[in-house]
């Protein structure tokens, strides 16, 4: 009933739920997409528009031993009998299939203004002229020869072939790329040599073929723009399943210039990357300091191949520059396989050795209906020859036959009737001309049948043997090969060392800087030059008055610094990880690492590890504990709790031991206690320690230093008083006693600020509170006694003092810095 109503209501408008309605019709465009515009056929290897624009240049009479035509001529005859479309759009694709840096083996062959790698469009389609190169023309071979199957054209007034014979491998050598709906195809170009090498071997294999022997022949695509590919697992995954990805790099040398300038040279760049966009990236990275060392950048490119120029400064590093250039720029891409292509008009994902066996597949079908074609013919014109040599051997007859008949059709049938002639062959005699008469051309017909019947013969032995027939098809793809095959133009390299963030970061010395508002930051350690003992320094800190240094500690930008905090607990950052900055604050510490409500970072170390077997800490209120350096093995910015601490009490120094060092613990008073590490026995994490020093009241210790027969220890108070002692002086006690004077102390010097292990060749870096920093040569402070009192070191401002100081060994090792 309800119907009934719609259909009286609404006349010939049909009622359809909204749903159904746009599914379907999307489903119809989508497989219309994927069909008929995005994606090619796994037989030739072409998009519909490909296969329209080279029949109709065919048809035009464009082969590659023929003139140039107007390319707006093809795209007319494209556009006009087979492609309903955009003119723009054909014109398009036949530029690509002209391009040497698009396809590996272009098709068209272009004169005029058709691109450039740089990115520069083609001339007009009225100003170029095109013909199909030779292996375009092998794309159409024999096409007239019912080896296709041909359907009409879009109105339905012409016929057009819906895949091409395609004696070229072309979804493989040329590739392609397309994005449909719900899916997209990039298939890399091969090598045609390879190519074919891997079908040989398919073929000789009779379909006992190993992937491994297939890969060996074809070991990876091949672009036209040359590079090299790293590492083979993707290109394994691609073969193996249809997708992977492929790890493309451009080709680079270092060049050795005048006046001892390097120079980094581009001569080939990853597939489908515009030289242009390339350079402008380069020099955006170079200019924004993404890329350092680089001085001048040239683009030398010219007929004789691409070149691009990285002129470097004096000091540039060119694997650095290398290294950021792979990880900034598009000198590195990957590529993206997607082996996507039509067989039987469905999208299927294809392995390498499906490709290989629908193509082969594919020239069986081609030359199985050629050669059944040339068959049809040749036994039709022996049929034809049959009947001219048994009309020479009866000629008298067969002319008193056509003279006694009144009309062609008479004597047509006089000759069928009387002598035994087909309707073809009677036909055929009607047609021959007196000269055929000759001896001489009596003779012509009898060798022509005889090469007609061993044509025959030979067209049947094709046809009924599976490996005649793929012998044939072997044949011509080993011709094939000699014609066009050449060496790869892409390399593929085995072993590579991925390119991490770390790698972009230039490997320098730096100071790291941590204020009391609890601000850190890094500078370049050669901004720092050594001056002589009792400088003023230079300002080196940009901090506010009421911001003074905290720590400070000397590293590389590749190497972690150590924090360890008030609360027991070590963390690492990476040197580069810590931001830059001259003047500026630099960043918030809590932001760096995790830190927790009222904890502080109270020394920092940044010192490798190699050699050592346990970290030693000493704590303010004179509490030890020596740890096992595996404790905190795979230290991160999370950090691990290193120590328990009592109420009040925080980490004074960390020293690294190898387990049978001697320890000099210093107290901010002047006391000296010197004691032997096996004291103090292995304890885990989470332990308290035990008390390593005896302290007076208001005392407390401010470090910790490992005693070393080549060392002297140097001590150095607020007032910028230091001085260097031999270690001899202080006698082995046990832990847990007061300990000796170290330093004799007054009002002229204030308390001690710390203690350090030095050799004669070391230099210190003193910090003071309000920002000042000088580098001193430990030469240039005197060796005195234990209880002398020493000489100024460090010049100091009304107000200021020393903060902290950080030793710079001679050979560039580094001392931890401590509050």
């Amino acid at each position: 009933m309800e119907e009934k109503k719609g259909e009286l209501l609404f006349g010939k408008v049909i009622s359809l739920p909204l749903v159904e309605e746009i599914k379907h019709s999307y489903l119809d465009y989508a497989m219309s997409v994927i069909v008929g515009r995005a994606l090619p056929d796994v037989r030739d290897g072409l998009k519909p528009v490909q296969r329209r624009i080279l029949y109709a240049m065919m048809e035009l009479g464009l082969r590659s031993g023929s003139s140039y035509k107007k390319s707006a001529r093809v795209v007319g005859e494209t556009m006009g009998k087979y492609h309903p479309h955009g003119d723009s759009a054909i014109y398009e694709t036949m530029v690509r299939m002209a391009q040497d840096f698009s396809m590996r083996y272009p098709l068209v062959n272009g004169q005029g203004n058709f691109g450039s790698i740089d990115g520069d469009p083609a001339a007009a389609m009225r100003y170029t002229e095109a013909k199909l190169y030779e292996m375009g023309e092998l794309m159409l071979a024999d096409i007239e020869e019912d080896t296709v199957e041909w359907g009409p054209n879009f109105d339905e007034s012409l016929k057009e072939p819906l895949y091409l014979p395609s004696l070229v491998p072309n979804l493989l050598v040329n590739g392609s790329s397309g994005i449909a709906v719900g899916m997209a195809t990039n298939i890399p170009p091969h090598n045609l040599s390879e190519v074919i090498d891997a079908l040989e071997y398919m073929i000789d294999s009779e379909g006992n073929w190993e992937f491994g022997e297939i890969y060996a022949r074809l070991p990876g695509p091949d672009f036209p723009t040359g590079g090299i590919i790293l590492g083979r697992d993707g290109i394994i995954d691609a073969y193996r399943t249809g997708r992977g990805k492929v790890i493309l790099r451009g080709k680079t040398v270092v060049e050795d210039g005048k006046r001892g300038k390097t120079s980094v040279v581009i001569t080939e760049i990853p597939f489908m990357v515009n030289k242009t966009s390339l350079i402008e990236t380069i020099a955006s990275c170079v200019q924004e300091k993404h890329i350092d060392g680089v001085a001048d950048i040239r683009d030398e490119s010219d007929r004789d191949g691409l070149r691009i120029v990285l002129e470097l400064q004096r000091d540039g590093d060119a694997e650095l520059v290398l290294r950021q250039l792979y990880r900034r720029t598009q000198l590195q891409t990957t590529f993206g396989v997607i082996n996507l292509a039509l067989v039987n008009n469905h999208p299927v994902e294809l392995p390498v050795t499906d490709m290989l066996s629908h193509f082969l597949e594919h020239r069986r079908d081609v030359v199985r209906r050629r050669t059944q074609f040339r068959l049809d013919k040749a036994l039709a014109r022996a049929h034809i020859v049959e009947g001219l040599v048994k009309a020479l051997d009866m000629i008298d007859r067969v002319i008193a036959i056509i003279r006694g008949a009144q009309t062609v059709q008479e004597a047509r049938d006089g000759l069928v009737s009387h002598l035994g002639f087909t309707e073809t062959q009677a036909q055929a005699i009607l047609d021959m001309r007196l000269q055929r008469l000759t001896g001489l051309e009596r003779e012509k017909l009898e060798s022509e049948l005889a090469a007609l019947f061993a044509d025959i013969e030979r067209y049947r032995t094709i046809l009924g043997n599976r490996s005649a027939l793929d012998g044939v098809i072997r044949e011509e793809l080993s011709e094939l090969k000699r014609k066009f095959g050449g060496p790869r133009r892409t390399e593929i390299m085995d072993n590579y060392e991925e390119v991490s963030m770390e790698d972009l970061i230039p490997e320098n010395d730096i100071v790291v800087i941590l204020s009391k508002d609890g601000y850190l930051r890094r500078k370049a350690l050669e901004e720092y030059s050594t001056q002589a003992r009792g400088g003023k320094g230079k300002k080196g800190s940009g901090l506010q008055d009421e911001d003074e240094i905290a720590l400070v500690a000397v590293t590389n930008t590749h190497k972690d610094i150590y924090l360890f905090t008030s609360s027991g607990r070590a963390l690492a950052i990476r040197g580069h990880m810590i931001p830059e900055s001259r003047t500026g604050k630099g960043k918030l510490i809590g932001k760096l690492v995790p830190l927790d409500a009222g904890e502080q970072v109270v020394s920092m170390y940044g010192r490798s590890l190699e050699g050592k077997s346990f970290i030693f800490f000493a704590t303010k209120k004179g509490i030890s504990k020596r740890l096992p350096l595996s404790e905190i093995a795979r230290l991160n910015r999370a950090g691990k709790r290193v120590l328990t601490l009592d109420e009040g009490d925080e980490i004074a120094q960390v020293r690294l031991t190898t387990g049978k060092d001697e320890l000099l613990f210093m107290t901010a008073n002047g006391q000296g206690l010197r004691v032997t590490e096996e004291e103090f026995r292995p304890m885990g994490r989470t332990a308290r320690g035990v008390k390593g020093i005896r302290l007076d009241e208001g005392d407390y210790v401010i470090s910790c230093e490992v005693v070393t027969s080549e060392r002297l220890a140097l001590v150095i108070s607020e007032r910028g008083v230091a001085k260097r002692t031999s270690f001899e002086e202080f006698t082995v006690h046990h832990r847990g006693g007061r300990g000796v004077k170290a330093m004799n102390l007054g009002r002229k010097t204030g308390p001690l600020v710390g203690s350090w292990a030095v050799a004669e060749e070391d230099e210190i870096m003193v910090i003071t509170s309000r920002g000042r920093m000088i580098r001193v040569a430990v030469a240039e402070i005197p060796r005195l006694s234990r209880t002398a009192m020493g000489t100024i070191t460090v010049r100091l401002d009304e107000g200021d003092s020393v903060a902290d100081v950080s030793v710079v060994c001679g050979d560039e090792c580094v001392e931890e810095s401590r509050p």
